[in-house]
């Protein structure tokens, strides 16, 4: 496992180390690091929630060529790809930034919970023990106070991109399992940052509070969106 992650872990850990020689605090350092990861991930949420947007759009005349097809599979995969084509829109757009986003985020994990597996820099043997703030040893887990934020983080990220993907209907089949994780993944998040080396919960404390604001940016990106797309159709 660590194997396949330290594809993605290493040159994290190389940038990891780079900034800590810097600005020579371990903490600080996790901070701009975890800033600048999610900066570079943004444009995929950007791309995501635009195909997320063209779904909503084409989502009629998809169900409607199912309804007309429903009993001719192949007649119906025909008509879907011309649909496809002529409308500009790629089905797999929506998961393609996700794909990406996923080893990353995996290879953060990993690094950030044995980070010596991935650095090869003497010194960060010392910075991984460094005390911040009320923490004493980020290499060790802190019980509370940051597992709760990155909860409570979690769960308002989560709701605002629940309702995203709401407003889109691309989820409505996955209404119900949608809700209940809203509430079963930050509990989650809660009961494994306990375990968790507190660098690692400040890193998605950090990177959650980022993503709520990242949610509602493009939550008026997709308003954008829609207004541009109701003014095309009365053109």
């Amino acid at each position: 496992m660590y194997t396949i992650l330290g594809v993605i872990a290493k040159p994290l850990g190389w940038l990891l180390s780079f900034l800590y020689g810097f600005i020579d605090n371990y903490g600080i350092t996790i901070i701009v690091f975890t800033i600048i990861v999610k900066l570079c991930l943004y444009p995929l949420y950007i791309k995501q929630t635009k195909s997320m947007a063209r779904m909503s759009e084409v989502q009629p005349k998809m169900q409607a060529l199912q309804r007309k097809y429903a009993n001719d599979k192949e007649t119906l995969n025909i008509k879907m790809a011309e649909m496809y084509k002529e409308e500009k829109f790629n089905p797999m757009g929506g998961c393609l930034p996700m794909l990406i986003q996923m080893p990353i985020i995996m290879g953060l994990f990993a690094l950030l919970r044995t980070p010596m597996t991935y650095m090869n820099d003497d010194s960060m043997l010392f910075a991984v023990h460094e005390k911040f703030l009320w923490i004493m040893d980020l290499s060790q887990p802190d019980k509370w106070i940051l597992p709760i934020l990155a909860g409570i983080a979690t769960f308002i990220a989560f709701s605002l991109n629940q309702q995203q993907s709401d407003d889109t209907g691309a989820a409505a089949q996955m209404n119900g399992m949608m809700k209940m994780m809203k509430y079963i993944f930050p509990i989650m998040i809660v009961w494994m940052g306990r375990s968790f080396p507190a660098g690692l919960a400040v890193y998605w404390a950090l990177g959650q509070v980022m993503q709520i604001f990242f949610n509602l940016h493009l939550k008026s990106v997709r308003k954008k969106m829609k207004e541009e797309a109701k003014k095309k159709k009365k053109k």
